[in-house]
């Protein structure tokens, strides 16, 4: 009987000795390439190069080497069709039983900052996929691995029945499918980057594993939590977790909510986020104070919420942390005093993430019933607005700053939005209403006493003058909106009529 053949080729060679020596006891022969041929003869395990199976040298720098009938018969070849093995003898063909295949770090070689377009295209593999997709749709009679996890698994199956079950096998070929269109994905993009193709006619995107959740949004809702092979460093996907419990599905979106919105401010800043809209944002001298007033722009709704910060969490700031119930804080770092105070509540997670990484403006996927919907991130600022002011009067200095953060958060809530602010906190917040002055009604309650010499942020342009005369009776000062609406010089007007500088900013801030 012929002895049974594996062929070796790997890139990540984790364990691949130890295997491979498994796979001789077996009664293996072992077929293998290049740099993984050296390892294994150092550590004395029996193999033959692959040249010695085809009877034809490595050619083009060892970019050809496996794409050779020898090697992809013995792969594809059914082993109980006459006609099959007829062929196979005739030319001279040895089954090979087992694949162990991974691929060249294409993945690895383009986080490098300094990469060239030479090396990368250099570390695209074509003979791996090639051996790795032959095998996985021969499943019926070949093993394909191409995770040295599933090492152990498999010679557990062949010490036990001397063959894996085709069950195993199947398994094994769908990670191989997913694992090669996953790496081709990544090649796919890097591609379409490179030539700078902003919608592809086909939209290729891998993602990984991070973590298996408990549930989705409800306990009844299955849900995971991939992130990007290439992912910025600034992100929850990417966090480090210090303390606590694992982060539920609503946790993540909270927490992505709060980091978009913290990222928005260079001074000291404190953004508390409910349901993925922020019920309170403060800024100050020191996070202490940015806290102070992020909590008393909205004490109720903080509870059970997420904060987030863009400087050290220290213990006096830690001491105000730990008095309420809090589901995360995430921050660039905590002081070690800090970490004793809230690694006390042992449920608090606690989440860094670098700062000085902030990401570049990356797409936004959201997925509906059957498609998928793309559009880059909202990184549109005052800076790059162009301002008009319609009104008769012009906002003061003090006016200008609590417009400044007004018109910073209210890009973050949900439409219709608005936010009433002073120049170092929210006051009030009116997210996700059906119209806009029902958005305006909510913030202003919320801000109360305080919306009096305040100033109010719109999302968009005030189709009608009633949010302009609900701001107006409530105290506010000065308002920033977008303009464009057919009916503007009707909230001129009225902004007029009650002394309110009006700020026209021309680009709306939409997030549904």
């Amino acid at each position: 009987m012929e002895k049974k053949r594996a062929l070796i080729s790997v890139s990540d060679k984790s364990g691949i000795v130890d295997f491979a020596k498994e796979l001789v006891s077996l009664g293996f022969e072992i077929i293998s390439t290049g740099g993984t041929k050296r390892v294994l003869q150092e550590h004395e395990v029996p193999v033959m190069g692959v040249s010695d199976v085809t009877g034809f040298p490595e050619i083009l720098e060892g970019r050809v080497k496996t794409l050779n009938p020898l090697i992809h018969g013995g792969l594809l070849a059914k082993h109980d069709v006459l006609e099959h093995k007829q062929q196979l003898e005739e030319h001279r063909i040895h089954p090979i039983q087992l694949v162990c295949v991974n691929l060249y770090p294409f993945q690895q070689t383009i986080e490098n900052p300094n990469v060239t377009v030479d090396d990368a295209i250099e570390n695209i593999d074509i003979g791996g996929p090639s051996m790795l997709r032959s095998s996985a749709k021969n499943h019926q009679y070949v093993t394909a691995l191409v995770d040295p996890t599933d090492y152990e698994m498999v010679i557990a199956e062949l010490k036990a029945v001397g063959k894996t079950s085709l069950d195993t096998r199947k398994k094994l070929a769908a990670k191989v499918f997913r694992h090669t269109a996953a790496y081709d994905a990544l090649i796919a993009e890097y591609m379409t980057d490179l030539v700078q193709e902003e919608t592809p006619e086909k939209l290729t995107v891998t993602y990984d594993l991070k973590q298996t959740l408990r549930y989705g949004e409800n306990p009844h809702q299955k849900a995971a939590f991939y992130k990007k092979p290439l992912g910025s460093a600034f992100s929850i996907a990417n966090a480090k977790q210090l303390h606590g419990k694992e982060l539920s599905y609503n946790n993540i979106n909270d927490a992505d909510a709060a980091l978009q919105i913290v990222k928005e401010f260079t001074e000291p800043t404190a953004v508390a986020v409910k349901h993925m809209n922020p019920c309170g944002v403060g800024t100050g001298s020191k996070v202490y104070d940015a806290f102070s007033k992020a909590f008393a722009a909205d004490p109720v709704s903080i509870f059970g919420g997420i904060i987030a910060f863009n400087r050290e969490v220290d213990a006096e700031t830690a001491r105000k942390l730990h008095e309420i119930f809090l589901e995360i804080i995430i921050a660039p770092s905590f002081s070690k005093e800090a970490l004793d105070i809230l690694t006390g509540k042992k449920n608090l997670r606690l989440l860094t993430i670098p700062f000085d990484q902030v990401n570049k403006a990356e797409f936004k996927m959201v997925t509906i019933e059957g498609g998928l919907l793309t559009q880059e991130q909202d990184r549109y600022t005052l800076e790059d607005a162009t301002i008009t002011i319609p009104t008769k009067r012009q906002p003061t200095e003090a006016e200008w700053e609590s417009l400044k953060l007004g018109w910073r958060v209210v890009k973050h809530v949900k439409s219709n939005a608005i936010v009433v602010a002073s120049e170092d906190m929210t006051l009030g917040i009116g997210a996700g209403q059906m119209n806009r002055v029902g958005s305006a009604e909510i913030a202003l309650k919320q801000a109360g006493a305080k919306a009096e010499g305040a100033c109010l942020a719109s999302d968009a342009f005030f189709p009608m003058n009633d949010t302009v005369e609900v701001a107006a009776k409530a105290g506010i000062t000065a308002i920033i909106q977008t303009g464009g609406s057919i009916r503007d010089e009707d909230s001129i007007k009225k902004a007029d009529e009650y002394g309110i500088a009006m700020v026209f900013t021309g680009v709306r801030h939409f997030k549904h």
